[in-house]
């Protein structure tokens, strides 16, 4: 086996060994690629700053019975050390006026900010000031607070629960005084495409495109909460950054990042490659920043122009508008077309996006990892094939794009998410779209659904197969604390077929399950689970779904008991998974 070393003190002209490293990846990869057999990269305590994405090819890869592995040094041990591969470049250069901190950050653009290892948010406020309207270009309002602000083309507009289960973002594009009146032109085409993507109908109630923003963010005159920043990019070349000190910082001594690449790692038609113990952190996405916005669909889906179809949800009563085609948030760390590849005891951090996006591809594992602090989902697999999912922890993720599930599947087959802990996130922990062989087995999620509506701690849509033996399984998760208002624990949904779900446990939901929707469910069974409430639909069991010996009761017995024993992670267990 050979040994590479790299450290952020390190010499690209040296010889890689560990008295005298590398100084980054890239010089590493090259030398991993010219040294045949198996490699081990160690990367020193540190952080490791990327100036362009870390990319890797085939050419990088193991294959013919050997493996290149990335770790930290000493990864397994208690001598393990911490590394961090980040995309952020520090800020200084402060000055101060009236509190605020002031740096000019040249062409840097970001819509994130990291203080001493803390997220920072951007600064806001809760609602457009005065009586406002929407007209056919934006808003009018009778109040002068807009013409105020200090830089209105960075000003951005957030739409929450513009559908219940949807949070749009549109941007500013300038603000006038016309009379008496304040008018707000909003960018184009995002507004346009608002107007043209969220219409419906419920209970007699007709939506027509959007109403006024639930929150307005990025201008100078929003900075009244400390520990918050603006990035003013109105001088080409010289952007400048704003930020409101929490009381004891100080421009010295405060170690401020700004995330500036989007891509962290990209792993194209990569084979055999191992990442164990490493901290990914420090990228952003600026997407929604441009004139096209960010218009949510559902999931980590948001639409970027074509067509839109109108969808009969209840004939002659409900409907809604939707794309006719998705674009998925991208990912700080993307495999695209990999076989092989593994991601162990990894960490996912201040991310602007989501934090791993699996892309085509088969037999990835995802093992033993933590996601947290991530504007979108933690874990994205798109079209992958043999993937397991397991042991790993999401936690306060979708921060910036409330619609984001914790684990995502689309289009995927034979793929396990199991044992995983998700907790504290907008929306769904684990969402499943239409694929084949999915296996969702003993995951424990809690805290879901906090911001947005019409989803669950499970959610699954869509056929997942065509047969129970190639169909999916929903088995042994424990799901609770399932918050906002209309949401079911464990929902599937849209036509949802060739599902067994059993032996899950379900608590403290709005609504347990759901087992009546439009497109109705074929071939679902509910068996043996336990409830602390009815499933909706349950007295009048649909023709499509079976449901049998299930429990319903406010107490836990031993057989829930046991579910919840051996659901969430495998971490200090010896308990071995056994589906």
């Amino acid at each position: 086996m050979i040994q590479i070393d790299v450290a952020p003190a390190g010499d690209d002209s040296a010889s890689g060994t560990p008295e005298r490293p590398f100084a980054t990846l890239e010089r590493a990869r090259r030398a991993a690629r010219e040294a045949g057999g198996e490699v081990v990269v160690r990367l020193r305590a540190g952080t490791h700053a990327l100036t362009a994405p870390f990319e890797l090819t085939e050419e990088d890869s193991g294959g013919e019975g050997r493996r290149i592995v990335y770790q930290a040094f000493g990864y397994g041990t208690g001598e393990q050390e911490q590394v961090v591969v980040s995309g952020g470049r520090a800020v200084s250069g402060w000055r101060e006026e009236d509190g605020v901190w002031v740096a000019d950050v040249g062409d840097l653009d970001t819509r994130q900010l990291d203080v001493d290892g803390r997220r920072a948010e951007r600064a806001g406020i809760d609602a457009l000031p005065g009586e406002a309207a929407r007209t056919v270009t934006g808003y009018v309002t009778d109040s002068a607070a807009p013409l105020d602000w200090r830089s209105p083309a960075d000003v951005e507009f957030v739409y929450r629960g513009i559908y219940p289960w949807t949070e749009a973002r549109c941007g500013v594009s300038s603000v006038d005084a016309e009379g008496g009146s304040t008018v707000i032109t909003m960018a184009r085409p995002a507004f346009d495409w608002a107007v043209d993507l969220y219409n419906s109908a419920w209970e007699g109630q007709v939506q027509a495109g959007p109403g006024l923003p639930t929150r307005i963010e990025n201008d100078a005159a929003f900075l009244t909460e400390p520990g918050t920043f603006v990035l003013d990019r109105s001088r080409p070349g010289h952007h400048l950054l704003r930020y409101l000190p929490r009381p004891g910082e100080h421009p010295e001594r405060t170690r401020v990042v700004a995330p500036a690449l989007e891509t962290l790692l990209r792993a194209t038609g990569t084979r055999d490659v191992t990442f164990q113990g490493l901290t990914f952190a420090d990228a952003t996405w600026l997407r929604p920043s441009r004139k096209e916005g960010f218009l949510h669909y559902h999931g980590s889906g948001f639409y970027d122009g074509g067509p839109v179809d109108k969808v009969v949800v209840v004939e002659g009563q409900a409907w809604v508008t939707v794309p006719s085609e998705s674009k998925t948030i991208p990912a700080g760390v993307v495999l695209e077309n990999a076989t092989g590849v593994r991601f162990e005891g990894c960490r996912f951090t201040r991310l602007g996006a989501t934090g791993l996006g699996l892309i085509g591809g088969s037999d990835l594992t995802v093992r033993g990892c933590d996601f947290d602090a991530l504007s979108a989902s933690a874990i994205a697999v798109t079209g992958s094939r043999d993937t397991l999912i397991e042991d790993n922890r999401v936690r306060h993720i979708g921060l910036d794009y409330s619609g984001s599930p914790g684990i995502a599947l689309l289009h995927t087959q034979d793929c396990t998410v199991a044992h995983n802990h998700v907790s504290e996130v907008p929306h769904c922990g684990i969402v499943a779209g239409p694929g084949q062989g999915t296996r969702i087995l003993r995951n424990h999620t809690a805290g879901t659904m906090s911001v947005l509506a019409d989803g669950g701690g499970v959610y699954l849509s869509h056929p997942q197969g065509d047969t129970h033996d190639n169909g999916a399984v929903i088995r042994g998760n424990v799901i609770e604390d399932t918050r906002t208002p209309y949401n079911f624990g464990l929902y599937t949904d849209y036509g949802a077929a060739w599902v067994t779900v059993e032996e899950n446990v379900v608590v403290r939901a709005d609504s347990t399950a759901v087992l009546q929707v439009s497109p109705p469910l074929e071939n679902v069974v509910y068996r043996g689970n336990f409830f602390d409430a009815d499933p909706m639909g349950s007295d009048a069991v649909p023709e499509g779904v079976t449901y049998e010996g299930n429990v319903i009761s406010k107490e836990e017995g031993a057989g829930a008991a046991a579910i919840r024993a051996r659901a969430g992670l495998l971490r200090d267990r010896s308990d071995e998974l056994g589906d």
